[in-house]
């Protein structure tokens, strides 16, 4: 494997304290993009769906958390980040469109007025939408990840 063309990812500001002052988000080798996730996915799954949707609408620090073990409420949680209150709820309506139009059923939104963090509950998939600020805040990320090495990425 060809090391030199891989870029390294900073694992020094992902401490247990949480982000250092002033930053967004921990750099960390499980924040990927939407495409490198849906390369992963089982092709024509509702997983896949939803990482082309986000791919499609230009989603930020795309990762996705399998809940096998975790929890039962979903087989995945996907969490992303949209650069405007504006982006986020786009990406959310669209994204719930996709999954309609791909047979995969209603989906369920919640905090789509602010914006700020929007649920999409689509079934066996559970997609947060952030704000930076506001994901940063939250970091659904350290919560959902204990006892685990980290979130899939590619």
């Amino acid at each position: 494997m060809n090391q030199a063309n891989t870029p390294q990812p900073d694992t020094a500001s992902a401490s247990a304290s949480g982000p250092a002052s002033g930053s967004a988000l921990p750099v960390s080798p499980a924040i990927s993009t939407a495409a490198a996730l849906l390369a992963e996915a089982e092709p024509g799954s509702l997983l896949a769906t939803v990482l082309a949707s986000l791919d499609d609408d230009q989603a930020q620090e795309v990762i996705s958390i399998p809940l096998a073990g975790k929890s039962t409420i979903a087989d995945h949680m996907v969490i992303a980040s949209g650069r405007s209150t504006r982006q986020v709820a786009a990406m959310a309506q669209k994204l719930a469109e996709r999954v309609k139009k791909d047979g995969f059923g209603h989906c369920r939104i919640e905090g789509l007025p602010a914006a700020d963090w929007v649920l999409i509950d689509a079934g066996d998939v559970i997609v947060h939408l952030f704000r930076p600020e506001v994901r940063a805040f939250y970091n659904l990320e350290r919560m959902w990840t204990f006892n685990s090495d980290a979130p899939v990425a590619a």
